[in-house]
């Protein structure tokens, strides 16, 4: 399969940039380098009925996030709600990098979503990200009455780091009972911090995500290498995935984590979870955050959008 010319587009544009790789930058200026260079391939942020920042209680402190409603919604009415998480390596990614994408799953989910605003490495290392994904999941599940979200009718979704979290937290909830999620959606997750799938030589450079950058991330992220073989890392290696919540795993065609999620999903359906996978071809990691310059991320949030509602309209309010 080919790159699509739209993705190859990115890429020029972004090796246009001569940026410096993270690694030789400190991290506050690696975060803004990030923002900068992802800024034009944004799209208009879409109108929603409200777009609310506040916090919540986490391990560490208060957790912000971001809450909207869909554009037409009920302002008295406890809607389903999709939990964000983002991605960014565990290192980058905030509230305004994934804010069009959110906005865009509200409407076309017809749900509040909440996006969480996690601790990033390396002032915070793992399982810090872990721990607030976990801590704003039950929140709203728990309290979410008080922010217009009926907290029965949940599901949770993120890219790349953010799927990896969604994918841990939907593990940690079977095994302690709870709560039930009613649909994940990882977005090209990273599912084995052992990075030793065949796609990381077959497409570890030349397509935006290196091979060299997923270790930039993992050193950043983890404390150790113990850290690499714990489920809540990897959970690709956690021994049961049976019942769990049913999955919309999506990866893209020239991303080196195209394997591993495809061996996610794999997996799942053979534990008997109720599983979609669906590869983008020509698509490049991080896709769903660029519909402003890729015609197929618009596709993808309307797929992901009609399994959200399909999801939570089968969840009796």
């Amino acid at each position: 399969m080919n790159l699509h010319p739209q993705a190859q587009a990115v890429i020029d544009t972004l090796a246009a940039m001569k940026l410096p790789s993270p690694d030789t930058i400190p991290v506050a200026l690696a975060r803004e380098q990030f923002m900068r260079a992802r800024a034009s391939f944004l799209p208009a942020p879409e109108e929603v009925a409200s777009c609310i920042d506040r916090t919540l209680p986490g391990p560490a402190g208060a957790i912000p996030v971001r809450i909207y409603r869909p554009r037409g919604s009920n302002a008295e009415a406890k809607l389903p709600a999709l939990i964000y998480f983002h991605g960014g390596g565990w290192v980058f990614g905030n509230l305004d990098s994934h804010d069009p994408l959110c906005r865009a799953l509200a409407n076309r989910g017809q749900c509040a979503v909440v996006a969480a605003d996690y601790r990033l490495a390396p002032e915070n290392k793992f399982p810090a990200a872990v721990d607030d994904a976990l801590a704003v999941l039950r929140h709203i599940a728990s309290q979410g009455g008080a922010l217009g979200i009926d907290g029965t009718r949940l599901a949770a979704a993120g890219d790349s780091a953010g799927g990896t979290l969604v994918a841990v937290a939907a593990l940690d909830f079977r095994d302690r009972g709870g709560p039930r999620l009613v649909l994940q959606v990882l977005l090209y997750p990273a599912t084995d911090m052992a990075m030793t799938a065949p796609s990381y030589t077959r497409l570890g450079q030349g397509y935006m995500l290196t091979k060299e950058r997923m270790l930039f991330f993992r050193n950043a992220y983890l404390r150790n290498a113990q850290d690499i073989g714990d489920w809540r890392a990897s959970p690709l290696k956690a021994t049961d995935l049976s019942r769990l919540p049913p999955a919309l795993v999506i990866t893209a065609s020239h991303d080196p984590l195209v394997d591993e999620g495809k061996a996610y999903a794999n997996r799942l359906s053979a534990a008997g979870v109720p599983a979609t996978y669906r590869c983008y071809d020509g698509m490049i990691h991080g896709f769903f955050t660029m519909a402003g310059a890729l015609d197929t991320a618009k596709a993808g949030i309307d797929e992901v959008g009609a399994a959200l509602r399909k999801a939570l309209a089968a969840v009796a309010p």
